[in-house]
């Protein structure tokens, strides 16, 4: 077995290492999430961790590790009496980002659950997990079914499985930790507000931290089991640590004091719901037994507010993380538990000992920070386009409008991609639409299509009249649509045309209507922009709608309009993502006046490149920017070549009279074979 790195040998990563063993002492406090850039030992850490969890005693032959002094008597593999076990070490069970459902939660032998009425049910990873930690590494990945069940089952300590009727229940409570780069995309908030804690990882920026994580990962690499003994004598510590303070949590006193700072401070940050309430208590509490007391201190709910509240603030992917932690201490002092001298320090240690000392650190630390927030930017409209030349009056960037519900913009057809939200497709989950022959395993049964297979059979195999007799060439896979995440690549006109009239503001307003949309439908998204003379890939395609929301916020404009380029250039990048991702089927969103100027026949280049598009089927919107009286139609003519449909930012609000759905696939639907 490898050894894994020492738990205590982490260099900074407190608030990471506190959290994991806060979770580690009141496995009730619900996990943790952990979201930082890569290369940050996120997922170093949660496998350190596993080796400082007691023991289990479970029941011999057991494979859902049930108690043996509590059998759960509803075990698949019971009934078991209560009596002597066997001790084992505590599973880390790592979950993998492309696992199936029946992986996850097990699956049933339908074929003899339908002939011979026997549940043989394999065990899935919620087995494997309970009374341990179950890891999800890229947890923004995960399908968000499988993500559902996940924290179904955490939230209810069991899991359920059902095929047809047969169903099977088994115990399933563990210690969940989700790891994700923001940068590939976010949780949806419902999701987020499952995990009891976040913390926010990045590598340090300190020279001296960063040179100690160097070394002690090089002195790790080069002899592990060395390395690990030098650290052993600290992971006893923590290991004994922890049993003393799970021993001491039935003894912890949450006076009322704590409970009304806590309620007034989930008040005061306009949390959804009262799970963050709960969090926190349960928190607080397992910070108190962590540091050795029986009573909940101000100290306490604070540290229990930094790491259970941030992540629940996030209504959208544009809302900064964090707390506002002036605002966290002026709460903390108004609402005052009358608990006895609960001040709240300066810097919220966590009941002075909220993590290992300081001495004990690891192969990656956290530093202190983030990207400055833009500043104030005039949108230095001017009266007169900017069309002028290439390099002519480049103006500073402006800021968006506010963003408004947009109309549903839809690819046409019947795709096989990624689950999500906007376009039809056969997917796992949805209505059932027919059947068809297993192709591999049988996941989603079709009854009345497998008996009416078998139906025609039963005299040749001598039952008729005593039962159905099925066979595996009988049975017969549902077939299902819903719907599915689409690329939505936006191409934006950044020339000096688009800037006149202080038009930009307007239009980066709808294209972060647009961005919010495509997080909701939980699509990939990408950002070309060009002016001047040539054009950019501002964004390759990715699920962090949240970065391209920060690059079209600092996007300046001025110059000619090279719409062909522009356009060239969205060609060549749906050419390469087809390449990385064939089943996501594009969605081209052209923000621009129609109009194309710069090199010799613009208007016939921009034409030329237009019908790539459409000779390849590609669905495309242009979102006309034209203002004024007078109005030269350009971009409606463009679409016509894109062999899309043309709509105006007016018509992209969802309360809109204009029929945007229906226009936006009847200009597609030619374009389908």
């Amino acid at each position: 077995m490898t050894t894994p790195y020492p738990f205590t040998a982490l260099v900074g990563q407190d608030d990471l290492r506190l959290a994991l063993l806060l979770n580690a002492v009141s496995p009730a406090v619900g996990g943790v999430l952990v979201r930082g850039e890569k290369g940050t030992a996120k997922s170093t850490a949660v496998r350190a961790l596993s080796a400082l969890l007691p023991e289990v005693d479970v029941v011999a032959g057991c494979r859902f590790s049930c108690a043996p002094h509590a059998p759960d008597p509803a075990c698949p593999d019971g009934p078991h009496e209560p009596g002597a076990g066997t001790s084992r070490a505590a599973r880390m069970v790592e979950l993998p980002v492309g696992a199936s459902e029946d992986r996850l939660v097990g699956a049933l032998d339908i074929e003899r659950a339908l002939a011979e009425g026997v549940k043989a049910f394999e065990p899935g990873l919620l087995a494997d997990a309970h009374r341990g930690i179950l890891y999800v590494d890229e947890v923004n990945l995960l399908h968000d079914h499988l993500v559902d069940l996940l924290l179904d089952a955490a939230a209810m300590g069991a899991s359920y499985v059902e095929r047809e009727g047969v169903s099977v229940r088994h115990a399933a409570r563990f210690l969940l930790v989700g790891t994700m780069n923001p940068e590939e995309g976010e949780l949806r908030p419902q999701l987020l507000d499952r995990f009891g804690l976040t913390v926010e990882v990045a590598a340090s920026r300190e020279p001296e931290q960063r040179v100690e994580v160097v070394k002690r990962r090089l002195a790790y690499d080069d002899d592990p089991e060395g390395f690990a003994g030098r650290w052993a004598e600290d992971e006893t510590a923590v290991r004994a640590r922890i049993v003393a303070a799970r021993a001491l949590l039935p003894q912890v006193r949450l006076g009322d004091g704590a409970l009304r700072q806590i309620a007034a401070t989930c008040a005061a940050f306009e949390v959804d719901g009262m799970r963050a309430d709960i969090v926190m208590a349960r928190t607080a509490t397992a910070l108190a037994a962590w540091a050795g007391r029986e009573d909940v201190l101000a100290e306490d709910v604070r540290q229990a507010a930094l790491l259970a509240l941030p992540h629940r603030r996030r209504r959208n992917p544009f809302d900064a993380p964090g707390l506002d932690e002036d605002k966290l201490d002026e709460t903390l002092d108004e609402f005052g538990g009358d608990d006895g001298g609960d001040d709240p320090g300066p810097d919220g240690g966590g009941g002075g000992g909220g993590g290992v000392p300081p001495q004990d650190q690891g192969p990656d630390a956290p530093a202190e920070g983030g990207a400055p927030a833009p500043g104030e930017a005039s949108d230095g409209g001017q009266p007169q386009s900017q069309d002028a030349g290439a390099g002519a009056g480049e103006q500073q960037p402006v800021r968006a409008a506010e963003p408004f519900r947009t109309k549903v913009l839809s690819v046409p057809g019947l795709g096989d991609g990624t689950a999500g939200r906007r376009s039809r497709a056969r997917t796992e989950h949805g209505r059932t639409t027919g059947s068809r022959r297993p192709q591999g395993a049988l996941t989603k049964l079709h009854l009345a299509a497998t008996v009416q297979a078998a139906a025609p059979h039963q005299r040749a195999r001598g039952r008729a009249g005593r039962g159905l007799v099925v066979r595996r060439d009988d049975l017969r896979q549902a077939t299902r649509e819903g719907r599915e995440g689409n690329l939505v690549l936006f191409v934006v006109d950044a020339s000096g045309s688009m800037a006149a009239r202080k038009r930009m503001g307007a239009v980066k307003g709808a294209v972060l209507s647009l961005l919010l949309d495509a997080y909701q439908r939980r699509d990939k998204v990408g950002l070309v922009t060009f002016r001047g003379s040539a054009a950019d890939v501002a964004l390759p395609p990715t699920s962090s709608v949240d970065a391209a929301a920060a690059r079209l916020e600092s996007l300046p404009t001025g110059g000619r309009t090279p719409l062909a380029t522009g356009l060239l250039k969205a060609h060549e990048v749906l050419r390469i993502e087809r390449l990385r991702d064939p089943a996501r089927r594009p969605l081209v969103v052209v923000v621009t006046d129609g109009r194309a100027t710069g090199g010799p026949e613009p208007v016939a280049l921009a034409g030329r490149a237009a019908r790539l598009f459409a000779a390849e089927g590609v669905a495309s919107v242009v979102v006309d920017c034209e203002a004024g009286p007078v109005r030269l139609g350009l971009a409606g003519q463009l679409a016509g070549e894109l062999g899309g449909t043309a709509v105006t930012l007016d018509e992209l609000r969802a309360d809109s009279i204009a029929g945007l759905v229906r226009n936006v696939r009847a200009g597609n639907e030619r374009k389908v074979a």
